[in-house]
């Protein structure tokens, strides 16, 4: 008689493991030291729904890094931390300022509005970083009952266009923020880049600055599915466990995201990981810029390059490495750097592209 775990696989292989590329640190694979502890987590039989060993001793892992009053609330996915997170600081009459090119403006398919019922009111940000200025332009008609009444700021960290708020900065919008009744939310999808570009701890641009609550990501440094709310003021947040499970973020077998985040977040490893893909993303901005033909007209502050190219060029050279368009006007292309992109990878990637553009 045969049993679950001696029968033949049927597992195969059905991709390329050497084919590379920039379109983003998503399509990065997984981080050999998760997936060893995925595999350490499994076997016999746990608690589920996060009444587990691997969940609880998390959230003795994430307080050392955002101290003694963060609550680690493990979820599936980015859109679903983001859209939790929000919920958990407005009332329902409330509204969300963020960058005009935040993720929940542009990126999660009106997932905020949809699910979480709340209103985003986009501002100006060039660089993808919000100023008080801007904030204030949305930041009226408090006590009016026919406006959405601002409830949150949203800023996130590193930002979509690659560039980074100083800590001091983050502070200035906090306490502007708080002043005006407002909680902070950061989307940390790549807080890890931002930590090692600025070479300060995670909770210096966040618990320490008064940081409400932290949207925390993993997927991009090398987990397989998973990001995090982090709560760092309970007193600003309500209703949580709630919240997650009806926005259907709850997972049954929350030890394989829990185990995930202790392998990223015990040791070094997602520092590693993000000062990895940072330095690439300075290789390859280097290695463009020295290309006639290719402007770099963003900042390279954490893990992404961006640059104009001729629209055919752009188009001859995804056939050999994906990346995606940012800016289909103007011919800005969006080039992104991981934790398994290696110096190969960028300096063939460049001469690719200095191939293209002489053929042009």
């Amino acid at each position: 008689m045969t049993t679950p775990t001696s029968r033949t696989t049927s597992a195969r292989r059905l991709h390329d493991p050497q084919a590379r590329g920039f379109a983003s640190d998503n399509y990065a694979g997984v981080h050999p030291e998760v997936l060893e502890a995925i595999a350490l987590a499994n076997g016999g039989h746990q608690v589920s729904y996060g009444a587990d060993a691997y969940t609880e001793h998390l959230q003795d892992v994430f307080r050392g890094h955002f101290g003694g009053h963060a609550t680690a609330y493990p979820v599936f996915n980015g859109t679903g931390a983001n859209v939790v997170a929000l919920q958990a600081v407005t009332e329902r009459w409330q509204s969300v300022i963020c960058a005009a090119s935040a993720h929940i403006h542009v990126d999660e398919c009106g997932a905020p509005e949809k699910m979480g019922g709340l209103k985003l009111l986009p501002v100006g940000a060039p660089l993808g970083t919000l100023t008080l200025d801007a904030i204030d332009t949305q930041a009226y008609g408090f006590d009016d009952q026919h406006r959405a009444q601002p409830g949150v700021v949203s800023i996130t960290q590193s930002t979509e266009l690659g560039t980074l708020y100083s800590v001091e900065e983050i502070a200035e919008i906090v306490e502007h923020a708080h002043t005006l009744g407002m909680a902070v939310h950061l989307d940390g999808a790549r807080i890890a880049n931002a930590a090692a570009a600025l070479d300060r701890p995670l909770r210096d641009f966040t618990t320490d600055v008064g940081v409400d609550i932290v949207s925390f990501g993993g997927t991009k440094n090398g987990l397989m599915l998973g990001e995090a709310v982090v709560v760092l003021n309970p007193d600003a947040v309500r209703g949580m466990d709630y919240l997650r499970k009806s926005s259907m973020q709850l997972a049954s077998k929350m030890r394989f995201l829990s185990a995930q985040f202790d392998a990223l977040l015990s040791g070094d490893l997602w520092l590693r990981n993000a000062r990895h893909a940072n330095a690439m993303a300075q290789r390859l901005e280097t290695a463009v810029r020295a290309i006639p033909g290719v402007q770099v007209l963003r900042p390279v502050q954490a893990n992404a390059v961006f640059a104009v190219l001729p629209q055919d060029v752009t188009a001859r050279l995804q056939k050999l490495y994906p990346f995606y368009v940012w800016d289909e006007s103007t011919g800005e292309v969006r080039w992104m750097t991981s934790f398994d992109t290696t110096e190969a990878d960028v300096d063939s990637f460049a001469a690719a592209l200095r191939a293209e553009l002489v053929a042009d």
